[in-house]
């Protein structure tokens, strides 16, 4: 996991799950109404309780997995069909419509203070940014593996963050078509990346 080539997937794998660019029309909407300071503490809120939950699941994931009696191939093998669906949802728009309602359920809920909910979880740290972390974690090697897989993190949070505070300029940069079309193509990266999941895990298998 330390080798340039590999963290290079590992950050297109949760890029592509998370979808910074996916997420500027809801951050807009979820901050409608706010200061363009009041935007940037939501957004670092976010962003910082998204880290700490990914964190937590990189670290204590796979002992999780092995304290219930889940192999990593197992779990490599379900949570490449997880990521699949998820491809499958983004390439027909489905996933987008998910999240909005979502983003609704959230704004009700919590009108003053979207950064917890729905913003950081589920929306940034979702099942498939879960499910990432912990196929990501079983190609750790040692503390500089972690600390790879902790840059990757870093590194998607970061365009995160770059993509809320910019989220107006890039929302009518790229308009709805550009954001669909750019949608639809990280849809089929991540099915072939779910297919290579589903690969290696019946490899582990045998």
């Amino acid at each position: 996991m330390t080798d340039f080539a590999t963290m290079i997937t590992a950050f297109t794998a949760l890029f592509v799950i998370v979808d910074p660019i996916g997420l500027v029309p809801l951050f807009i909407a979820l901050t409608t109404g706010m200061t363009a300071a009041e935007r940037r503490v939501i957004a670092l809120r976010a962003c910082t309780i998204a880290a700490v939950l990914m964190c937590v699941f990189l670290f204590l994931g796979e002992a999780v997995l092995g304290f219930i009696g889940i192999s990593m191939p197992a779990f490599r093998i379900a949570g490449g069909i997880l990521l699949f669906l998820t491809a499958l949802e983004m390439l027909f728009q489905r996933r987008q419509e998910r999240k909005r309602d979502n983003a609704d359920k959230g704004a009700e809920e919590l009108q003053d203070d979207p950064s917890v909910f729905p913003l950081a979880i589920p929306l940034i740290t979702g099942p498939g940014a879960i499910t990432t972390i912990i196929l990501l974690s079983d190609q750790a090697d040692g503390a500089l593996g972690y600390m790879a897989i902790m840059a990757v993190l870093c590194a998607v949070l970061s365009c995160v963050l770059i993509a809320f505070l910019l989220g107006d300029r890039i929302e009518k940069a790229l308009g709805k078509i550009g954001i669909n079309i750019l949608t639809r193509v990280l849809g089929m990266l991540l099915a072939a990346l779910a297919v290579q999941f589903i690969l290696d895990g019946i490899k582990q298998s045998f």
